[in-house]
Order: structure tokens, then C-alpha cells, then sequence
């Protein structure tokens, strides 16, 4: 049976939260995250340093290999940490571990879809590129819903959630 509550302490309580959620503003991917044992906040994207990287089923060279990786700069998501291992997700939902020395904190992206780069953060901004769906780019900046990205010898801009390997919100430098 659920507990009652006289008007006024709902009253109260509805304001509390309405002067809490007005007087904390927060940023979503910022609430979602949490420091693990390296002191880095989890979860966060990084990137594979090496053009071979085998995803294990469990922290250690023990464990089988459930992947192998054969792409530098693929963009994965740490999501736990185990002394020198990190638990990885890929853009596929595929969940393993990666030793840290195989990875880096360069921030890299690939495209979900296609999608314009644009001279400039704005819709009706002058095309740079058309990017095919699965393109690997480097994460210049991101800031507020916009990612300068860098591939090959182009520079432009994309709406976030076009790519995999970037929080909604996030601003990245």
C-alpha cells in the first residue's frame, strides 16, 4: 500500500525539487559519469592506439580473445576499469577487454551515417565533403551540438548525433 502524504509535504517536496534541479543545473553527460580507479572519469571514450588490438572476454591475456581490432584510431567507450584493463564498448554494443596501453585519450569519431561537412556549425552552411557512413575522423571540437571534425586534408563541422564517439551535450577541446 503506497504512503500517504498530507498536500503541504507534497507542496514542499515538489518545490525542493524544482529549487534544486533550478539551482544545480546539470549537464546530462556529466551526471552520468563517475571516477574509476585511474581517477578518470567512466564512462569515457578514447581510441585504439594500434591498428591490431585483441578484445578480451575478461581482464587478462588468460582470457580468450573475442575480437580483434584493425583499425588505429577506432573510437571504443570505457565503461569499467580493472588494474591495467579496460572494459571497452564498441559502436555495435560489443563489450570486452582491451589492455591501456593499446589505448589513447585522442578523441576519434565515425560517422553512423552519411553526413555533410560544413564550412561552418549551421544547417544551410556551404557543404566541405559528403562523409560515407563508417568514416573515421579526428575530433577537432565539439560545442554545442557541433563537432569540428579532420579527415584527410578536410576540416569541417557535423551535427553530433551523426557520429559514434561523442557524448550528446559534450564539449570536447
Amino acid at each position: 500500500m503506497p504512503e500517504r502524504r498530507s498536500p503541504a509535504l507534497r507542496f514542499l517536496a515538489a518545490s525542493l525539487a524544482v529549487w534544486l534541479a533550478a539551482a544545480l543545473p546539470l549537464d546530462l553527460a556529466m551526471a552520468q559519469t563517475r571516477l574509476g580507479p585511474s581517477g578518470l572519469p567512466l564512462p569515457r571514450f578514447v581510441s585504439l592506439k594500434s591498428d591490431r588490438v585483441n578484445m578480451r572476454a575478461g581482464p587478462g591475456t588468460d582470457y580468450p580473445i573475442a575480437w580483434t581490432y584493425q583499425q588505429i584510431g577506432w573510437p571504443l567507450e570505457i565503461v569499467e576499469e580493472f588494474d591495467f584493463w579496460r572494459k571497452v564498448r564498441d559502436r555495435d554494443g560489443e563489450e570486452g577487454w582491451v589492455h591501456k596501453d593499446l589505448l589513447r585519450g585522442k578523441r576519434m569519431a565515425v560517422t553512423t551515417g552519411e553526413a555533410l561537412l560544413l564550412r561552418r556549425p549551421q544547417a544551410d552552411a556551404v557543404p566541405v565533403a559528403r562523409l560515407l557512413p563508417e568514416v573515421l575522423a579526428e575530433i577537432v571540437r565539439c560545442k554545442e551540438g557541433w563537432c569540428r571534425l579532420s579527415v584527410g586534408s578536410y576540416q569541417g563541422w557535423v551535427p553530433e548525433g551523426v557520429l559514434y564517439g561523442v557524448y550528446p551535450g559534450e564539449e570536447v577541446e
